[in-house]
């Protein structure tokens, strides 16, 4: 049985591999390090499709060192004792440290990943794991601090382009037809980027296909694969798709819209933690302090869906789902802290003011560290306005609060602390 077309195409050194120049350029850290064949121990952090399993094999060969394979789906605490056993066989024999790499490492509980440390600290391996999740929230911070992260980009459209035409230079199976690509649009469209769906949604319509003269339009693309969708789906390929609608029908305060999509995501075996984190996430961004009961109630419920899993965990999921679509809404914290941030970047290190700096020795007292600095709590209303913003940003607002019942009353309490200074 022949092999899908996505993996018949798997680039097999870094001048076949097609994106990620950041991290395999010219330039790229990467690139360098398989030249010096000094592999670090890393995590491959990007959405589904971008080249990160290939991306490990490719630094495992280039860098002439054994690679052994697990996936978190399927392994456990033995899989990788058996592995570092081997491994550590292996090494009276030869110098090269072998790769273990870890597919979809943030499904790996914390004691699993806890088995990997002493190896990859001793040397023993260098540890390569692919994630789609966020590190900082799936993978134990001893761990971390062991490997370097690396984010990987979804695919552009050259590069999409790119990948196309080397599918139908290169695929025997391919070049047996005559294909014309006339449009591209609904074929980048529904791979979102991801180099293997795009390799699959080729391979499906060019097999249904009778003649051999084939001319791919939009049309026969959306034709031909409107019948599918529900599937892909269901298997997870439009995993990003989906939690957009759903985070966006919160967002805009439908409530029914938020369900359904919630509903598409469990029927479709999404990762209960997943959802409940992006709640909390929306919780603050979309939320804030226009209704801050809804930051407790998604961290709530991303505790309780943590005990308990499906099938009740989704009861728990639809009741926040729900509370926080019907809240009302402000980005006002989350266009603070951008503005916040953007004035780090524009402005550097900015002083901090002498009066609100730390002054633990004497010479620093004698330099008039922290002087002239009043106690809020020493005046009436637990406030006396001092400056806090360094020199050259004195006077700005970050915070604006947002045109609802809450913010309000907090804009009036604001105004009536510091005037006119802020503009409130």
């Amino acid at each position: 049985m022949q092999a899908p077309l996505a993996e018949r195409l798997r680039p097999q050194n870094l001048n076949e591999y097609i994106g990620q120049d950041h991290l395999v350029g010219k330039n790229g850290f990467l690139r360098r390090a398989i030249e010096a064949k000094l592999i670090p121990s890393l995590i491959l952090w990007g959405p589904p499709g971008v080249g990160k399993t290939t991306l490990a094999r490719i630094l495992s060969k280039e860098a002439d060192v054994p690679m052994y394979s697990l996936s978190a789906i399927n392994s456990g605490v033995k899989d990788i004792r058996e592995i570092i056993s081997k491994a550590k066989e292996n090494s009276l024999f030869q110098q090269k440290r072998p790769i273990l790499f870890i597919d979809e490492i943030h499904r790996f509980s914390k004691s699993q990943q806890d088995s990997l440390l002493g190896a990859v600290e001793d040397g023993t391996i260098t540890l390569i794991g692919a994630t789609t999740e966020n590190p900082s929230f799936e993978v134990i911070a001893a761990l971390l601090s062991r490997a370097q992260v690396y984010t990987l980009k979804s695919l552009d459209k050259s590069q999409l382009e790119e990948l196309l035409s080397e599918a139908l230079k290169n695929d025997s199976w391919l070049k047996t037809k005559k294909i014309t690509i006339k449009e591209n649009e609904a074929l980048f469209r529904f791979s979102g980027g991801d180099a293997r769906k795009l390799l699959n949604l080729l391979e499906l319509i060019i097999a249904n296909e009778t003649n051999n003269s084939i001319k791919v339009t939009n049309e026969m693309v959306q034709g031909k694969l409107q019948d599918k969708l529900a599937l892909y789906d269901k298997n997870g390929e439009q995993h990003y798709d989906i939690i957009s609608a759903f985070i966006k029908s919160i967002r805009g305060s439908d409530p029914n819209g938020s369900i359904y999509w919630l509903a598409r995501m469990i029927e479709g075996g999404e990762d209960i933690k997943f959802i409940a984190r992006r709640l909390v996430i929306l919780a603050s961004e979309d939320i804030g302090n226009a209704n801050p009961t809804a930051l407790v109630m998604a961290n709530t419920c991303f505790d309780a869906v943590s005990k308990i899993g499906f099938p009740e965990g989704r009861i728990i999921l639809a009741q926040c789902t729900t509370y926080l679509a019907s809240s009302a809404k402000s980005n006002a914290s989350y266009e603070a802290i951008n503005l916040a941030q953007q004035a780090v970047r524009d402005h550097g290190d900015l002083p901090v003011p002498l009066h609100i700096r730390n002054a633990p020795t004497k010479l620093m007292k004698e330099l008039g560290y922290g002087k002239e600095y009043t106690y809020s709590h020493g005046y009436e209303g637990n406030f006396n306005a001092q400056e806090y913003l360094p020199d050259g940003i004195v006077g700005t607002r970050f915070y604006s609060p947002g045109n609802n019942d809450r913010e309000n009353a907090l804009r009036r309490a604001l105004k009536s602390k510091w005037k006119n200074k802020y503009g409130y």
